[in-house]
């Protein structure tokens, strides 16, 4: 079973493997910088659309993030 850990985890890889800083994917998603931080760190997660758009951003997939793939 995925965890929320395992989700924020999984995103704060995506988010160290591209070349997009955090505060470039906030102004992107407009959303201020804590709030990125908050998905990271904390047990708050974004909207599906934010999720989306998130995924989309760093060019990696929701399966991934999720921790869908085996």
């Amino acid at each position: 079973m995925i965890t929320i850990n395992e989700i924020q985890k999984n995103l704060r890889e995506a988010i160290k493997t591209s070349t997009i800083s955090k505060s470039e994917i906030a102004s992107r998603l407009g959303v201020n910088p804590s709030t990125i931080s908050k998905y990271l760190h904390r047990d708050k997660f974004p909207s599906i659309d934010t999720f989306a758009n998130l995924c989309e951003i760093l060019d990696v997939s929701a399966d991934d993030i999720l921790g869908l793939r085996k």
